[in-house]
């Protein structure tokens, strides 16, 4: 059965030891699927799902096309694709670059807000730029949860930054808190505006 959530992650500069973190608080039997840009160069080895996958509990792996998605499985974009959402299963696309990068991290977040709606839970860490402001924009506009690592507790501020500046995010967070609030969104009966009305 179809989980009637996701996570969706975008990063840049500083990335994966901010990535890492974070999946090492993350519990098995997690009941969403996790989808994560990390911005790279196109001939870049591809080795986040293993750097990931040592880091915790949870499996990553290089989403293919057609990939479902599962609950507790961490799909990841491969250098040079972008990663978009379709109804139970993930696409990779040679698109055009935006924000002069592919993968990016808009492409994703949008698609898992046109899919998922309320279900969706999109988080920009650290890097520069303002890659993923448009995306978190639309999955708040369709009823979805925007999270934002503090700035302050950011290797890079500016994506973090720029995503407060535009968006009405529910909750910024240090990484080290973002772990224990994933389980809570995704395990929660509400989502979206109404998760954080308490």
């Amino acid at each position: 059965m179809r989980s009637k959530r996701i996570v969706v992650i975008g990063a840049s500069c500083g990335g994966i030891e901010t990535l890492r973190e974070l999946v090492a608080q993350l519990p098995e039997g997690f009941p969403a699927p996790i989808c994560i840009v990390l911005h790279s160069a196109p001939d870049a080895p591809g080795i986040l799902p293993a750097i990931l996958s040592r880091a915790g509990v949870l499996p990553a792996r290089n989403a293919r096309d057609g990939d479902r998605l599962e609950p507790g499985i961490v799909l990841v974009a491969p250098p040079d694709y972008h990663l978009l959402i379709e109804p139970g299963i993930v696409r990779i696309t040679k698109g055009p670059r935006e924000n002069h990068f592919r993968p990016a991290i808009d492409p994703l977040f949008r698609s898992a807000a046109q899919v998922y709606g309320p279900g969706a839970v999109g988080v920009v860490l650290t890097g520069n730029l303002g890659d993923g402001t448009d995306g978190l924009w639309t999955i708040k506009r369709l009823g979805g949860t925007a999270i934002v690592q503090d700035p302050d507790d950011a290797l890079f501020p500016a994506m973090p930054l720029n995503a407060l500046n535009h968006v009405e995010v529910d909750r910024t967070v240090p990484v080290a808190a973002l772990g224990p609030l994933l389980v809570q969104v995704t395990a929660g009966r509400n989502a979206g505006r109404g998760l954080w009305a308490a």
